[in-house]
């Protein structure tokens, strides 16, 4: 039986809100609630082609934040990242090249990127489906933009070849992190912070695809000791999108009124 108590916090940069009907699942804000409180979350990063969804969704859930969908081949994306990125609960940018049928590395990401380098911001990008999200398709983008702060979703998700690429992409390229959501071998989670560094690997639960309960009990059978299981499963997301260590990470109110004036959204 898996001990809900026992992590001390997490911290989740990876989960949907909304209908996903391809896949049959989906989750608004209640059941967002009800999962911060059973799973122990200090907060939770939220996503959905549907950006003002999100935006509304994290108005009023004062330990959930956004990550803005971006797809390139819609035409201003840049310009809309801008206006959402300005929102005081979005913390970067996440791709999904599979979904949206684009090349990591095509020219028409590199406005995106190129946003994300001037605001310090992340992007994580979901890794381990051909043919647009493979490993080194991605570190073609990382190698372009060596500022970009990149975080590869799923690690290369079930395949050991792009699991084992994921990490190597990883450890020679310094600008890249690895998201644990989905990749099903508990022991690749301590091969990756022995490779690739301790502050490098975060958990993530790709829910409602993959249940909290299940990704917990990876890191916990990592066989990583109780302080890098800290670090997997808060503190690495804690200081990548939000800055440090111990950065707060629950917001007050947001003023709805100000910032859809300030943002123009």
């Amino acid at each position: 039986m898996i001990d809900k108590v026992s992590p001390p916090e997490i911290v989740d940069p990876h989960m949907h809100v909304g209908d996903f009907p391809l896949f049959d699942v989906g989750m608004d804000a209640d059941g967002l609630v009800e999962l911060f409180a059973e799973w122990n979350y200090a907060a939770g990063i939220v996503f959905h082609p549907d950006n003002a969804l999100v935006r509304d969704l994290v108005e009023d859930i004062p330990n959930a934040w956004a990550l803005y969908w971006a797809n390139p081949r819609e035409p201003g994306c840049a310009d809309e990242a801008r206006e959402f990125l300005g929102h005081q609960k979005f913390l970067g940018v996440k791709m999904h090249p599979l979904l949206d049928s684009y090349h990591p590395n095509d020219p028409i990401v590199h406005p995106v990127a190129r946003l994300l380098v001037e605001l310090g911001m992340p992007t994580l990008i979901h890794c381990g489906h051909p043919i647009f999200t493979l490993p080194w398709s991605i570190e073609e983008l990382v190698v372009e933009f060596q500022d970009l702060k990149v975080v590869l979703g799923h690690m290369g998700h079930g395949n050991i070849v792009y699991i084992n690429a994921a990490i190597d992409v990883a450890a020679r390229n310094p600008n890249v992190w690895l998201e644990t959501s989905g990749m099903p071998m508990h022991t690749k989670i301590r091969t990756a912070v022995e490779r690739v560094g301790e502050d490098k690997v975060m958990y993530g639960s790709d829910a409602p695809f993959h249940d909290p309960g299940v990704e917990i009990r990876k890191v916990q059978a990592s066989g990583l000791g109780m302080e890098h299981q800290r670090r997997v499963l808060a503190t690495n997301a804690r200081r990548l999108f939000w800055g440090s260590d111990d950065a707060p990470v629950s917001a007050g109110p947001v003023d709805t009124v100000n910032e859809e004036e300030r943002h123009g959204i």
